[in-house]
């Protein structure tokens, strides 16, 4: 941090106190070269993550819609709130390391239907009738065969 007197690089903390708001976190400083002190302020910078969708606009992404959609697939399936909230973790983690901070609604929807595959086949087959929106009978005839031609693999 730069002084703000002398514009010297170095400075030492000397006292630190969280804001009243609870936002940020003040800082008494002093320079280590003319001895002044002076105050600097913390907070989070928050980046809200983004969700491309495919007509290409951008919106926040929203935890809550991804579990929200899961648990309708899930309906009254044994698949426990706890493994459905280590899917959001996962989701979240993986738009937390995009460089630009936004996903594709299409990748955020095929990672969650490959996690729902693992849990619960029937959930996994619910959420792609949605999510792929099939136009027909035989494209969803393919998907269970495809789905019971991994199970007999396994």
């Amino acid at each position: 941090m730069k002084c703000p007197f002398c514009g010297h690089i170095g400075d030492k903390v000397v006292d630190s106190r969280e804001h009243k708001s609870g936002a940020s976190i003040r800082r008494r400083r002093e320079c280590l070269d003319c001895s002044r002190r002076f105050t600097s302020y913390e907070r989070i910078d928050e980046v809200p993550y983004m969700v491309v969708k495919r007509d290409k606009i951008r919106e926040r992404f929203e935890r809550q819609k991804v579990v929200s959609s899961m648990l309708k697939a899930c309906g009254s399936r044994p698949v426990s709130a706890a493994a459905l909230e280590a899917v959001a973790d996962r989701v979240e983690a993986a738009l937390q390391e995009q460089p630009d901070k936004e996903m594709p609604a299409e990748d955020i929807g095929m990672f969650v239907m490959q996690e729902l595959k693992k849990l619960d086949q029937v959930a996994y087959v619910r959420f792609a009738s949605v999510y792929r929106d099939f136009r027909d009978i035989g494209e969803f005839m393919t998907e269970l065969k495809d789905l019971l031609g991994a199970k007999e693999a396994d």
